[in-house]
Protein backbone atom coordinates (compact mmCIF):
# COMPACT_ATOMS: atom_id res chain seq x y z
CA UNK A 1 0.00 0.00 0.00
CA UNK A 2 1.09 3.33 -0.86
CA UNK A 3 -0.21 6.80 0.22
CA UNK A 4 0.14 9.47 -1.23
CA UNK A 5 -0.66 13.43 -0.27
CA UNK A 6 -0.04 16.38 -2.72
CA UNK A 7 0.59 19.80 -1.78
CA UNK A 8 1.76 23.19 -3.05
CA UNK A 9 -1.12 23.92 -5.52
CA UNK A 10 -2.44 27.30 -5.09
CA UNK A 11 -3.41 30.81 -6.87
CA UNK A 12 -0.49 32.41 -9.20
CA UNK A 13 -0.77 34.95 -12.06
CA UNK A 14 -0.02 34.15 -15.45
CA UNK A 15 3.75 33.65 -16.56
CA UNK A 16 4.32 32.35 -12.65
CA UNK A 17 5.94 28.99 -10.86
CA UNK A 18 4.60 26.92 -8.52
CA UNK A 19 6.52 23.35 -7.39
CA UNK A 20 4.02 20.26 -6.18
CA UNK A 21 5.18 18.07 -3.94
CA UNK A 22 3.96 14.57 -3.45
CA UNK A 23 4.66 13.04 -0.53
CA UNK A 24 4.48 9.11 -0.40
CA UNK A 25 3.84 6.76 2.35
CA UNK A 26 5.46 3.25 2.67
CA UNK A 27 9.05 2.11 2.46
CA UNK A 28 8.37 0.73 -1.11
CA UNK A 29 8.19 4.03 -2.48
CA UNK A 30 11.72 3.96 -4.21
CA UNK A 31 10.16 1.30 -6.10
CA UNK A 32 7.46 2.33 -7.48
CA UNK A 33 7.29 4.47 -11.19
CA UNK A 34 5.76 7.94 -10.27
CA UNK A 35 3.23 10.37 -12.42
CA UNK A 36 1.78 13.47 -12.38
CA UNK A 37 -1.72 13.83 -14.01
CA UNK A 38 -4.16 17.01 -14.08
CA UNK A 39 -8.20 17.41 -14.54
CA UNK A 40 -9.67 20.56 -15.57
CA UNK A 41 -13.28 21.21 -14.91
CA UNK A 42 -15.30 19.30 -17.36
CA UNK A 43 -12.41 17.57 -19.52
CA UNK A 44 -11.03 13.92 -18.44
CA UNK A 45 -7.55 13.44 -16.46
CA UNK A 46 -4.62 13.92 -18.80
CA UNK A 47 -0.91 12.70 -18.76
CA UNK A 48 1.48 15.58 -17.49
CA UNK A 49 4.57 13.97 -16.71
CA UNK A 50 6.13 10.65 -15.19
CA UNK A 51 9.18 9.27 -13.44
CA UNK A 52 10.96 6.08 -13.08
CA UNK A 53 11.36 4.51 -9.31
CA UNK A 54 15.05 5.73 -10.00
CA UNK A 55 14.81 8.75 -11.16
CA UNK A 56 17.10 8.03 -14.65
CA UNK A 57 13.94 8.20 -16.89
CA UNK A 58 11.51 10.74 -17.27
CA UNK A 59 8.33 11.68 -19.87
CA UNK A 60 6.21 14.51 -20.76
CA UNK A 61 3.27 14.89 -22.25
CA UNK A 62 4.59 16.57 -25.68
CA UNK A 63 3.02 20.45 -25.00
CA UNK A 64 4.39 20.91 -21.65
CA UNK A 65 7.97 19.65 -22.41
CA UNK A 66 10.58 22.85 -21.32
CA UNK A 67 8.03 24.41 -19.08
CA UNK A 68 6.84 21.39 -16.31
CA UNK A 69 9.72 19.22 -14.88
CA UNK A 70 9.40 16.18 -12.52
CA UNK A 71 11.90 14.86 -10.18
CA UNK A 72 11.82 12.71 -7.21
CA UNK A 73 13.97 11.73 -3.92
CA UNK A 74 13.81 8.80 -2.57
CA UNK A 75 15.39 9.29 0.37
CA UNK A 76 12.45 11.75 1.45
CA UNK A 77 9.42 9.52 0.04
CA UNK A 78 8.49 12.72 -2.28
CA UNK A 79 7.86 13.04 -6.18
CA UNK A 80 8.55 16.93 -7.15
CA UNK A 81 6.44 18.90 -10.11
CA UNK A 82 8.26 22.33 -11.08
CA UNK A 83 6.02 24.26 -13.29
CA UNK A 84 7.08 27.34 -14.99
CA UNK A 85 6.13 29.74 -17.32
CA UNK A 86 2.15 28.80 -15.84
CA UNK A 87 -0.66 29.51 -18.34
CA UNK A 88 -4.27 30.06 -17.66
CA UNK A 89 -4.85 26.59 -19.51
CA UNK A 90 -3.02 25.15 -17.05
CA UNK A 91 -5.88 25.32 -14.35
CA UNK A 92 -6.53 22.01 -13.26
CA UNK A 93 -6.65 19.67 -10.15
CA UNK A 94 -2.90 18.00 -10.43
CA UNK A 95 -3.05 14.73 -9.00
CA UNK A 96 0.21 11.97 -8.39
CA UNK A 97 0.31 8.94 -9.15
CA UNK A 98 2.21 5.87 -8.27
CA UNK A 99 2.67 2.73 -10.71
CA UNK A 100 5.00 -0.24 -11.44
CA UNK A 101 6.27 1.28 -15.11
CA UNK A 102 6.98 4.70 -16.38
CA UNK A 103 3.51 5.28 -18.28
CA UNK A 104 1.88 7.91 -19.90
CA UNK A 105 -1.47 6.29 -19.53
CA UNK A 106 -4.31 6.58 -16.12
CA UNK A 107 -4.28 2.51 -15.91
CA UNK A 108 -0.87 2.00 -15.42
CA UNK A 109 -1.07 3.60 -12.29
CA UNK A 110 -2.57 1.79 -8.78
CA UNK A 111 -2.39 4.74 -6.59
CA UNK A 112 -3.42 8.16 -6.70
CA UNK A 113 -3.54 11.26 -4.51
CA UNK A 114 -6.50 13.15 -3.53
CA UNK A 115 -5.49 16.08 -5.52
CA UNK A 116 -4.33 19.89 -5.09
CA UNK A 117 -5.61 22.59 -7.06
CA UNK A 118 -3.52 24.85 -9.36
CA UNK A 119 -5.20 27.99 -10.73
CA UNK A 120 -3.54 30.49 -12.84
CA UNK A 121 -4.97 33.66 -13.06
CA UNK A 122 -4.83 36.12 -16.84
Amino acid sequence: QVQLVESGGGLVQDGGSLRLSCAASGRTFSSYAMGWFRQAPGKEREFVAAISWSGDSTIYADPLKGRFTISRDNSKNTVYLQMNSLKPEDTAVYYCAAGRATKNNTPAYRYWGQGTQVTVSS
